[in-house]
């Protein structure tokens, strides 16, 4: 298998209205992983949904030094947005920290797969996606951000965060850029 789909914490704290760091900005969002998760699933493209999980009650955690206590394991925020299940044979990859590579099984799940290139979308541009595609560049993959499946609060730093993937670390593809590249996935698998 040559291509996996990565989504970043497409979960509940950030794409439910009641999540604590929901935008109403993430639902176009939301749709576009939703199509893009439902082409890669039609192409046999490997897929695994990284999320935030933090382990619940006094357990000492370095994020909790910036920002507040959130998306404890087996809480709702924590879980898959609506509309985004884990199929079987999808891998779910708990992170504790902003990058999806960070002290995870992530990059071995890849490599046993035979894995190359990588298909990223989710939140936020400007932290967890961005860590994510610098570690996958730096771990050898080639990477691939889809610029309407991806977004962030902040404007500013979505677009200089866009920028240095584009510059530094990866490529940005449109929707359309995305659909061709899974419809073509099936052919490298």
């Amino acid at each position: 298998m040559n291509t996996a789909l990565i989504l970043v914490d497409v979960i509940n704290d950030f794409f439910s209205p009641e999540g604590a760091n929901y935008q109403e900005e993430y639902d176009s969002i939301l749709a576009a992983i939703k199509e893009i998760l439902e082409i890669a699933r039609l192409n046999g493209v490997m897929v695994v949904h990284t999320m935030e999980t933090h382990i619940p009650g006094d357990h000492p955690d370095f994020e909790w030094d910036k920002l507040p206590p959130h998306c404890f394991e087996d809480t709702f925020s924590a879980q898959p947005a609506e509309g985004i299940a884990i199929l079987p044979g999808e891998y779910r990859v708990p992170k504790r920290r902003f990058s999806a590579f960070f002290a995870t099984d992530l990059d071995m799940i890849l490599r046993e797969a035979g894995v190359k290139r990588l298909l990223v979308v989710g939140v936020k541009t400007h932290v967890c996606v961005r860590a994510t595609v610098q570690d996958a560049f730096g771990y050898g993959y080639k990477v691939f951000v889809v610029e309407e499946a991806i977004g962030s609060n902040y404007p500013h730093l979505h677009a200089a965060s866009l920028e240095d993937i584009e510059r530094y670390m990866g490529d940005l593809l449109t929707m359309e850029g995305a659909r061709q590249m899974l419809a073509g996935a099936g052919e490298n698998l």
